[in-house]
């Protein structure tokens, strides 16, 4: 029986996707619930599973297309395997298609949508590549360290790219230039940048705090509370928790604007700045004043995954009330955050740093950070947004306050 693969409901404000990659050929066996093709939209990659177990029996659309919800994107022929294919294809034997899907199955569950897709750009497999990552996915470097390895060199490069994808046109010796279109995610970004740059009146207040005591804090219970939570305890969770009670007190900095009006939220949902191989996102983390810090930190570590796996849902994307960045991560000193609108404020975290600082009179090392906070200045006054950067610092120089609430 012939089954239909179609593109499935997409999530809400998304009118379209692009085919990223079929990871499938024509011909090929698959199985029930195995990935047949990645689908872009300008905010999430959504996966396309088999509806049933037999052999991908004719593909319509090709990679690049722009497709809507309920387009057919192919057909499968249902079976064992040895269901027919077209004449020009013939399938292969199922005794001998089974291995094939179940190494190829593992091997893509251990890799996010632009990892396969560099795997086809230079027709790998991706047993092909030692994994680095958690459980042994594989990532991007992972691929490239392969391809620049003696058993990567014996890899032929890719002479013509398929349509939507780079091209790299040769100019001379060892001099060329590669055009790579932006994909959908890339060009959202760009676009909401630069609707925050047009839209808000934005401004940045730095201020540095001491990390000396968080750093003692974590040092101590650091082997305890991941042998009770099964979690690490990060910097961010401390981040977070000071950002709600400094919101709290600046209900201001957690409010946005629509139109001429100002909506102040009860509620405190902060997005956290994640890099992934797509780009940047910021998935949501749920009142976060609500969460103890091994609730924050597992809640962190599901979203974080799962954009950097490529299997992060629209819901763990939208709303948020304010939001954090850490481009110390990367070593960034200093930087001036951009806003997440609609929201009216974002703190800018950066690299701790051993810096000379005057204690009681003396000059004494210290693990310093320097903060920003970027804010709208259209609604929150250069007195409010100083102040709460303040309550910030105050709440990290001395943690008790964070149990304490003051």
């Amino acid at each position: 029986m012939s089954i239909e693969i179609k593109v499935p409901p997409l999530p809400e404000s998304v009118s379209d996707a692009t085919l990223v990659a079929w990871h499938k050929n024509t011909g090929e066996s698959v199985v029930r619930d195995e990935n047949l093709v990645d689908l872009e939209t300008d905010k999430v990659v959504l996966e396309v599973p088999a509806p049933a177990s037999g052999t991908l029996a004719k593909i319509i659309v090709k990679n690049g297309t722009t497709v809507v919800a309920g387009d057919v994107l192919a057909i499968i022929e249902e079976g064992d395997g040895e269901a027919s294919a077209p004449a020009e294809v013939a399938a292969a034997p199922a005794q001998k298609a089974a291995p094939k899907v179940e190494t190829e199955a593992k091997g893509a569950a251990k890799t996010s949508p632009a990892v396969r897709r560099l795997l086809d750009e230079h027709d790998l497999d991706a047993t092909m590549v030692s994994g680095s990552g958690k459980d042994g996915r594989i990532s991007k470097s992972d691929v490239m360290s392969f391809l620049q390895s003696d058993d990567g060199a014996e890899v032929a490069p890719v002479d013509q790219a398929p349509a939507g994808e780079s091209s790299s046109v040769s100019i001379g010796l060892e001099r060329t230039e590669q055009r790579v279109p932006m994909t959908r995610l890339r060009a959202r970004i760009a676009e909401r940048l630069m609707e925050a740059q047009q839209s808000a009146a934005m401004l940045t207040t730095f201020n540095e705090v001491d990390l000396t005591e968080v750093i003692a804090l974590r040092k101590r219970y650091k082997e305890s509370f991941e042998k009770q939570h099964d979690v690490r305890l990060g910097f961010m969770s401390f981040f977070a928790k000071a950002s709600v009670e400094a919101l709290k007190k600046f209900p201001v900095v957690n409010a946005s604007v629509e139109g001429n009006e100002i909506i102040y939220h009860n509620y405190f949902d902060i997005g956290i700045a994640v890099s992934s191989d797509r780009g940047l996102m910021v998935p949501v983390i749920r009142d976060v004043d609500q969460l103890s810090f091994a609730e924050f930190e597992l809640a962190l570590n599901e979203v974080a995954g799962k954009a950097q796996a490529g299997t992060i849902g629209m819901e763990d994307l939208t709303g948020g009330t304010f939001t954090i960045t850490n481009g110390g991560i990367f070593g960034s000193m200093m930087s001036t955050p951009i806003l997440n609108q609609p929201q009216s404020a974002i703190l800018g975290m950066h690299s701790i740093q051993q810096r000379p600082m005057v204690v009681d009179g003396e000059i004494v090392a210290r693990p310093m950070m320097y903060l920003a906070v970027t804010y709208d200045h259209r609604i929150i006054d250069g007195k409010e947004a100083v102040q709460f950067l303040v309550s910030i610092k105050d709440q990290l120089e001395d943690p008790a306050r964070l149990l304490l609430q003051v």
